[in-house]
């Protein structure tokens, strides 16, 4: 840990990784069978899911490391390497080894590809595998880097959002704002989109910052913090922000989940109670989330209307979900992979891949589901 970083920081990394040992330890217990993950059910399967590919990468998971697809390459690392992968193949066209033990990774825009440490550092690589440049955030960081517009962006865990030259690795910019005495250690994710880094933060907000100089562009609450204790309070902003045209939408840990219009200044569309532990996709009419007892919702973008409600899969502690062609799709606790109708959420298939809990983002492609399983493999799954 950096000296530079507070004792409210430690005790804020500290207590976010405790609550979700304590979280777990609640929601699994074999006293209260309500939290017990439910038993997989039998059903006639109507599309067939098989592994197209499956690379090794390196060893180990978690939550900070999310596959980011750039071009016809899927770019992934795990806490000892990082990897270029052929998205058609999944032949290694590079892997590296960084020296460090990694905590996030990767972010890419094809040209340069970044990972970061739980000691701050932020390691950049060439469009060949070749080390760039190392730099120092000013904390820890656990969100997987942005790469875009020239910057290498991370957010560390100062509640500061910092800003490197994507060339050089010097120092560009950065934004802090307060935040709240606990955090949640899960799958969060920034995004670089039309010259803007749109990031969620643990008070609830989402923000776009210009990606040039750092300058706030927008920002607003998707859910206000409340309760007496620090732990009712949390409200952290998950998963990634998803743009959908002129619409910016978020959900949050025990507050909502909302949709603003950016082509009128950020106005709120619509906004509806909603507790996520992993944040949300969409195809661009329907958003799809898992609650925090994992109970998959289908909402429409354009009004905030609940369409469906799946809850075969309560409590299998569900990662981020994705979208393919055929489906919305889910994966569990014991490495399953689940394919949800995006139309009712009925149960349409499902595959072990193996490898342990899913905890990174499944990430949908034309070719199928990237799955980062937790024993450091990298697996596309096609279904037809």
């Amino acid at each position: 840990m950096q000296p530079l970083v507070s004792r409210r920081v430690l005790r804020t990394t500290i207590l976010g990784l405790s609550l979700l040992a304590l979280g777990a330890c609640s929601m699994f217990s074999s006293t209260d069978p309500r939290y017990e993950p439910v038993e997989l059910t039998q059903y006639e399967a109507e599309v067939a899911a098989g592994v197209r590919w499956s690379a090794s990468v390196g060893g180990g998971g978690g939550y900070g490391f999310a596959p980011a697809v750039a071009g016809e390459a899927v770019y992934v690392a795990t806490p000892n390497a990082v990897a270029k992968v052929d998205l058609a193949s999944g032949r290694v066209l590079w892997r590296a080894s960084p020296g460090i033990t990694l905590t996030a990774g990767a972010g890419s825009d094809g040209n340069t590809t970044a990972v970061a440490g739980g000691d701050g550092s932020v390691i950049a690589y060439d469009e060949s595998g070749a080390e760039k440049w190392r730099a120092r955030a000013s904390s820890a960081v656990f969100v997987p880097p942005v790469v875009g517009s020239g910057v290498v962006v991370v957010r560390s865990t100062d509640y500061r959002i910092q800003a490197f030259d994507a060339a050089t690795g010097e120092y560009r910019w950065d934004v802090q704002r307060p935040g709240p005495a606990l955090a949640l250690k899960t799958s969060m994710q920034m995004l670089a989109a039309e010259g803007l880094i749109i990031s969620g933060l643990p008070n609830g907000r989402l923000m776009a910052i210009n990606a040039s100089n750092g300058a706030v562009q927008w920002e607003a609450p998707i859910s206000v913090s409340r309760g007496a204790t620090d732990l009712e309070r949390i409200s952290d902003v998950v998963g990634a922000p998803q743009v959908v045209g002129p619409l910016l939408c978020g959900v949050t840990y025990q507050g909502r989940m909302s949709c603003f219009d950016v082509s009128q200044g950020g106005r709120p569309i619509w906004d509806i109670p909603f507790s996520s532990h992993t944040g949300m996709s969409n195809d661009g009419r329907f958003g799809y989330a898992a609650d925090q007892r994992d109970v998959v919702h289908a909402v429409d973008l354009a009004t905030g209307e609940e369409q469906w409600r799946q809850n075969a899969l309560r409590n299998r502690r569900l990662a981020t979900p994705a979208v393919v062609p055929a489906a919305v799709a889910v994966a569990d606790f014991e490495g399953y992979v689940h394919f949800l109708s995006r139309s009712d959420g009925r149960l349409l298939g499902r595959l072990g891949v193996g490898g342990g809990a899913v905890l990174s983002p499944l990430v949908g492609t034309p070719a199928g589901v990237l799955v980062q399983t937790g024993n450091g493999n990298l697996v596309l799954v096609g279904v037809n």
